[in-house]
C-alpha cells in the first residue's frame, strides 16, 4: 500500500523540504506501518520547484485554497503549512486574516469530507506568545504556558490552534498544532517574515553580501534550524494519538541565542571578519515585534518525543553550509 498526502504551501521552502523528505523514504502515519507516498498534492499559488514538479509522484495544484481542495480528493495526511508570514499579516490585517485564518478554516473543512479522518498537522508559530504591555516580561514559556499573542499574525496562528483542537475533539481531523521557532538559517531570497533576519545576517555574509540586523545585537531570539524541524514536522504526523496525546498545540525545541553570538559564529565557522558585513541598524518597527516574541521555550512535550535542538549556534551554521555547498561567495 501507499499513502496520498497533501502539502499546503508545497512549494515554499519548508513545503518543498517536506516533500523532499516524504518521497526520499516511508513515513508511518499516525503510527501505522511505515509506507511509500503514492502521491504527493503539492498545494500553493505557484509551481514547486522544478526538481519536484518532474518528480513521478508528484501532483502540484495551482490556486486558492479554498477553491483547489475540492479536486485534490481524500487523502491520509494533510500537512497544512501554507499562510502568511507574520510582517506580511501585521501590514496587512485583511490579507493575514484570509489566508492564515478563513484559509485554516478551509483545510480543516477539507479534511472534515473525508471519509476516514486524516493526520492533520499544523504549523504555528512561537508568536501566540507574547508579551502583554500590561504584565510585564514574558520570561520562560512551556507548553501550558498561556498564549498571549501581541501581533495579528501570533492571534491568527492561535486561532488556527483552537479551530485543529476542535475539529480533533469532534473527530473530524487527527489533528496536531506544533509551534515551530523562528528557522534560521533560510536559504533563498527574504521574505516578509519580521524575523527574517535572522536567516540574512548569516545567509547574505556567507555569500560577500551586507545585511541588516534590525534589533539590538543582544537582543534574546529563540531559533531552529530547517533539519530540527522538519523533523519535529515529521514525528507529529508518525506518532499514533494516544502518544500525542493533548490536543492543544506543542512547542518544537529551540536554541536560545541572539544577533551577537550569531554573528560570532558566523566569524568562527565562515572565518574571521565575516560579520563585518552586517550592518547593525535598529528597525524600532521590527524590534518592538520581535521583542514581544519568548526567547526561552521549554519543550517537554516534543523532548519526550525524541526531539531537541541543536547545541550551538555553530552547528547550525556548519549544517546550512553542508546543505547548500554552493553558498559561499
Amino acid at each position: 500500500m501507499s499513502a496520498r498526502v497533501v502539502i499546503t504551501g508545497g512549494a515554499g521552502f519548508l513545503g518543498s523540504l517536506l516533500a523532499r523528505r516524504l518521497l526520499a523514504s516511508p513515513i508511518g502515519l499516525g503510527g501505522g506501518r511505515a509506507e511509500r507516498v503514492g502521491e504527493l498534492v503539492l498545494v500553493d499559488l505557484v509551481s514547486p520547484p522544478s526538481d519536484l514538479v518532474s518528480a513521478e509522484p508528484v501532483r502540484p495544484v495551482v490556486g486558492e485554497l479554498e477553491s483547489v481542495l475540492a479536486e485534490v480528493g481524500d487523502v491520509d495526511a494533510v500537512f497544512h503549512l501554507a499562510g502568511v508570514v507574520s510582517g506580511a499579516a501585521e501590514a496587512d490585517f485583511d490579507l493575514g486574516m484570509r489566508t492564515n485564518v478563513d484559509g485554516t478554516r478551509a483545510v480543516l473543512e477539507y479534511a472534515r469530507r473525508h471519509r476516514v479522518p486524516p493526520v492533520l498537522v499544523f504549523s504555528s508559530s512561537l508568536a501566540v506568545f507574547g508579551s502583554d504591555p500590561a504584565l510585564g516580561s514574558l520570561g520562560l514559556v512551556d507548553d501550558d504556558t498561556l498564549p498571549r499573542p501581541q501581533t495579528s499574525y501570533g492571534i491568527q496562528k492561535f486561532i488556527g490552534e483552537q479551530l485543529v483542537a476542535d475539529y480533533t475533539r469532534r473527530g473530524f481531523v487527527r489533528g496536531r498544532s506544533v509551534r515551530l521557532m523562528t528557522v534560521s538559517v533560510r536559504p533563498g531570497k527574504p521574505n516578509a517574515a519580521a524575523s527574517g533576519f535572522l536567516s540574512g545576517i548569516i545567509r547574505e555574509p556567507i555569500a560577500g553580501q551586507r545585511a541588516v540586523c534590525p534589533v539590538p545585537p543582544d537582543t534574546p531570539v529563540a531559533l531552529s534550524s530547517p533539519r530540527a524541524t522538519l523533523a519535529g514536522i515529521v514525528l507529529a504526523a508518525e506518532v499514533d494519538d494516544l502518544t500525542w496525546g493533548s490536543t492543544t498545540a506543542m512547542n518544537l525545541p529551540g536554541l536560545t541565542t541572539t544577533p551577537r553570538e550569531m554573528a560570532a559564529a558566523l566569524d568562527r565557522v565562515v572565518g574571521a571578519g565575516t560579520s563585518e558585513l552586517i550592518d547593525w541598524t535598529d528597525d524600532p518597527a521590527i524590534s518592538g515585534m520581535v521583542r514581544t516574541w519568548p526567547a526561552e521555550v521549554r519543550a517537554d512535550r516534543a523532548e519526550r518525543l525524541g526531539l531537541t535542538s541543536e547545541r550551538t549556534f555553530d552547528d547550525i551554521v556548519r549544517a546550512y553550509l553542508t546543505d547548500h555547498a554552493g553558498a559561499t561567495a
